[in-house]
């Protein structure tokens, strides 16, 4: 005779099997069955309207600039085991479409490809790490190299603009379909990263901001109405989207101001974006002479966003970070008010790197005593920073 527990977590799995369809990836989503087996239905009830305290790191496993097939393990254990002994719950995987598709053919899918990201959803769900799932190039735009894509998103003509989102939303709608069923506890989607920085006269990119992610989400919840969708804020991640407010998303922001701090010498960033590009000290005396302290980042980060949070939308930092060439003293002081801030105000957040020039392995700083974890060099101090909040 079956028992009102077993009633129970059977009925959990027929209801998530019921929602699997054609084209849905098997091995995977009899991961998530087997997951509602064991811990029942209500890990499974986990919407927009509040998320757990989420910490953790970005992976770039499928993250590049250029077009390319990887050949090589896309993600490695490794990354995911430390997470987890360490504490963390979430990697945030910036994706380029490129990596399964083509900017030549945007209706072009490789199987291959997409089964590493399948690999890296069960290696978290293996070390109880969420996947987020980030399109960081998607048909039509990239915060980088931008002007490869071959029609664009946001500025192009109206019939490029279409285009673009026309392939956004089949790109969307194929992962909707593959990672149907699947848990919010275990994925969620992250539509584009990072939209384009608004200048004055620029306003318009925000209602087609809007525009955008509304048809994003319509086309996913036709496919997987109940997924957890994170929507980055315009201006590079870091302003609000109000427009948006009443879809039930997560909005994710960032963590890099100033950016005489976070970026100091990157080549990358433009020589406009920085308050002075003297050596870094925090806190930070501007070119302006205005002082950046937890006070202004507090005003930057937590008081910008009220807005949002007022209407009870949740916000996590899905970028943040400090790049290898900022003194490592200053590093540690600034990411120590940046993180007691947003832990105050109830958000995570995820690293831009585990391993690399932002992590807290590997990262190349010249003024680190680096202990050996596992043939790597681990930032202990970052760690253990990292950990306490």
């Amino acid at each position: 005779m079956m028992s009102r527990r077993s009633f129970t977590r059977h009925t959990a799995m027929l209801a998530l099997a019921s929602k699997f369809a054609p084209g849905s990836n098997w091995e995977v989503v009899s991961d998530a069955l087997d997951q509602a087996q064991t811990s029942g239905s209500s890990a499974m009830d986990i919407t927009a309207a509040k998320i757990p305290r989420w910490r953790g790191f970005n992976l770039q496993g499928e993250f590049g600039s250029s077009e390319r097939t990887h050949d090589g393990p896309a993600y490695q254990e490794f990354d995911f085991a430390a997470m987890a002994e360490w504490g963390f719950d979430f990697a945030r995987l910036p994706l380029s479409y490129w990596a399964w598709g083509s900017r030549d053919d945007w209706r072009l899918i490789r199987e291959d490809a997409l089964k590493k990201i399948d690999q890296a959803i069960q290696l978290g769900r293996q070390h109880k790490i969420h996947i987020n799932l980030n399109f960081h190039r998607i048909p039509g735009y990239c915060i980088n190299d931008r002007e490869l894509e071959p029609a664009d998103l946001f500025s192009g003509t109206r019939e490029q603009r279409d285009r673009a989102l026309e392939a956004a939303v089949f790109h969307w709608k194929t992962f909707a379909k593959r990672y149907r069923g699947i848990p919010n506890h275990q994925l969620s989607f992250d539509l584009i990263n990072e939209p384009p920085k608004m200048r004055s006269y620029e306003g318009y990119l925000e209602e087609r901001y809007v525009e955008i992610v509304k048809t994003l989400v319509a086309a996913i919840r036709k496919e997987d109405p109940q997924r957890l969708i994170f929507a980055d804020g315009m201006n590079i991640g870091q302003a609000p989207v109000l427009g948006i407010a009443n879809l039930g998303l997560v909005q994710s922001t960032r963590g890099y101001l100033p950016k005489a701090v976070s970026h100091y010498t990157a080549t990358w960033v433009p020589r406009d974006e920085f308050e002075t590009m003297n050596i870094p000290t925090w806190p930070l005396k501007d070119d302006k002479g205005e002082m950046w302290d937890r006070n202004r980042l507090k005003s930057e980060y937590i008081d910008t966003y009220r807005p949002l949070t007022d209407k009870g939308v949740q916000v996590h930092v899905g970028e943040w970070g400090c790049f290898n060439k900022t003194p490592h003293p200053v590093t540690l002081a600034w990411m120590q008010d940046s993180l007691s801030l947003w832990k105050e105000a109830g958000w995570g957040f995820s690293l831009w790197n585990l391993r690399g020039s932002f992590g807290v392995l590997d990262s190349e700083r010249t003024d680190v005593d680096y202990e050996n974890f596992k043939g790597h060099k681990l930032d202990r101090k970052m760690l253990e920073l990292l950990r306490s909040y």
